[in-house]
């Protein structure tokens, strides 16, 4: 659901990768670009809301709110990595965390958008 509202909110690049049998901290990284320092906050905010509808953990942490190329939002299992193109490129998190498969999430938005309909 986080991947969609990033997607919703054009997004670009929008993946989720899994983390569980890479370490034990967090289990998945959504990490999405936007095009500039106010979409990143909408994008940002808007997982926020989403994470607050659904009844999932609350926040745990955020770092560069006020960031013009990277806003993390910790929900413990989930960390949400709202890049900007430059910042993405920069810290290059697909790399770093390589040994992480990533999740095909479109298939599991679908049906969960048919489902609310």
């Amino acid at each position: 659901m986080a991947a969609q509202a990033c997607a919703d909110l054009k997004g670009k690049d929008s993946l989720i990768l899994d983390l569980t049998q890479v370490t034990p901290i967090v289990d998945f990284f959504v990490v999405t670009t936007a095009t500039s320092g106010r979409q990143m906050r909408a994008i940002a905010e808007e997982v926020e809301q989403l994470m607050k509808k659904r009844g999932s953990r609350p926040r745990v942490g955020v770092e560069g709110r006020d960031s013009e190329t990277w806003i993390l939002q910790d929900y413990g299992d989930i960390v949400l990595h709202v890049f900007s193109s430059e910042g993405r490129d920069l810290y290059d998190l697909e790399h770093l965390w390589a040994d992480a498969s990533q999740v095909d999430w479109k298939p599991l938005a679908k049906k969960l958008a048919d489902a609310a309909n």
